[in-house]
Formats: structure tokens, sequence, C-alpha cells
């Protein structure tokens, strides 16, 4: 009996391939997904490529220039199943600082020839151009949520990804609240799990690597960077970071230091 063996691809947009490392990090655990998948599709790991379609793409990096935005859609087309991995695909990424500047403005300071430099007004997450069916938030991902939403799909279950914040992580490590003990300004209370907690184990706070949790409480956390003294523009940095574009965080912005520079719709 011949059993059909699933097809993954891998795809690239504007990132720092920092999430398709985490992949190629998985080492002795990717080897046992290969054995269950045929990678089609990753040029980050080789020259070779079938043509489609794919039975899970994943999705690296943000629409930053017009032929990304036809591109994104042609692997839509493509795939079966699509999932964004990483703040840039998710969020925007950090490129995203674009959207609440002058593009043309820095285009023409950076560059001796900024006619030559095609990119749009705004850096989007792929969802804002095409139907995505699952995310993988982080800068970079977790390789250990990356197995599980791999393992999930070829099973045929949901992922379990969790959508609590850092905090549920910063306590299974025994870790000291280090707002609460040391004054410390932390995203912990507002920001997804997934990354261990890796900041506040090392007496750092949060900075909000992994995005927006999924019912952030807006008025505790701007009470609660207010009495670290932080100042207005210092929150909205600590926001518009990684996630740049993500509404949820740019809305705990303005409910922390009030609005100001918001994007346009488009972002």
């Amino acid at each position: 009996m011949t059993t059909t063996v699933p097809t993954l691809a891998v795809w690239k947009f504007a990132s720092c391939d920092g999430c398709q490392l985490s992949l190629l990090d998985c080492e002795d655990e990717l080897l046992a997904v290969a054995g269950r998948v045929r990678v089609a599709h990753f040029l980050e790991a080789s020259r070779h490529v079938e043509p489609g379609p794919y039975d899970v793409s994943l999705v690296e990096g943000s629409i930053t220039t017009a032929a990304d935005a036809r591109r994104i859609r042609d692997v839509r087309k493509m795939s079966r199943t699509l999932v964004t991995i990483g703040a840039c695909a998710t969020a925007g990424g950090v490129q995203a600082l674009r959207n609440f500047a002058d593009v043309d403005e820095f285009r023409s300071l950076v560059y001796a020839r900024p006619e030559y430099v095609s990119a749009l007004a705004t850096s989007t997450p792929i969802a804002a151009h095409v139907d995505v069916d699952h995310e993988l938030h982080g800068c970079p991902i977790d390789r250990g949520q990356l197995l599980e939403v791999i393992t999930a799909l070829l099973l045929g279950r949901r992922p379990d990804v969790p959508a609590h914040s850092v905090c549920f992580q910063c306590k299974q490590r025994g870790n000291v609240c280090v707002a609460v003990a040391h004054g410390t300004p932390c995203l912990g209370p507002v920001t997804r799990a997934g990354c261990g907690a890796l900041c506040p184990a090392y007496r750092r706070g949060c900075y909000g690597c992994f995005g927006p949790m999924e019912t952030p409480n807006a008025a505790a956390e701007a009470a609660l960077l207010r009495a670290t003294g932080l100042s207005d523009e210092d929150v909205r940095r600590m926001y518009r970071t990684f996630h740049t574009a993500d509404p949820v965080f740019i809305a705990l912005s303005e409910v922390t230091a009030g609005p100001a520079g918001r994007p346009d719709d488009r972002a």
C-alpha cells in the first residue's frame, strides 16, 4: 500500500531569517519530522525545489514591497495550510517602525540613489494580505512550539500553543517578579508565553518578544509601568518594537501613554 508523504514548504519575506534558523536548530527533532514529511521548498536549507501545491507552508517575514504583496498571494494559492511564523510575519516586525514615519524621507537620507529602492510605506503582517490558518509568535519563535505545530498538523489536530502571559512561565520557573521586587519595567503581564520567561530569569524585564497575550489588562499594565518611572515616550517605544504593527500593542501603548504618531489604517 502506497501512502502519500505530506509536503512542507518554507518561505521568506522581509525578515532576519531567525525563525527559519529556529527550525534548523531543532537538530535531532528535525530529523524525526523529516521522516514524516517531504521538505519540498526550503531555500535556507537546500537549493532543491519541488513544484507545489504544498500541504503545509511556513511563512517568515512581513510584506514590505509590492512584489512581495503579489508573491504571498501565489504562496497562498499553492498552500493547503499556511502558518505564519515569527513577529515579522504575524505583526510586521521591527521594520514596521516605518509605519510611524515618512519612508520617503528615510530613503533619501540613507541611500545615495533612493529612486532605485522600491518599498511600501508600511510593513504589514501576512494576514493583512491573505488568509492565514495558524500563527506562531515570537522573535524568534520557540522551537518547541514550532515542533508542536508541525506535529499537530501531521496528526490532523489543532496545535496546542499557549495564549496566557509570560507571568505564568515566571511562576513555573520560580522567578522573583522583577517589576514588584526590583521596580524593573516589564511587559510580561501582557505578553504571550513562549520564551520560557528567559529575560526575567536573568533579572531583566520582558521586552514583549512574543506579542500580546489573548486578553491583556491594559489598565493594570499602565499602572505597573508608570510605577517604575517610565516616561510616556519610553512606554511607546517598549510596545512598538518587535510587534510594532500589532493593533493590540498599538492600543496598549496609547492606553498607557496617550496617542502619538499613530500610523494610518494600513498598519
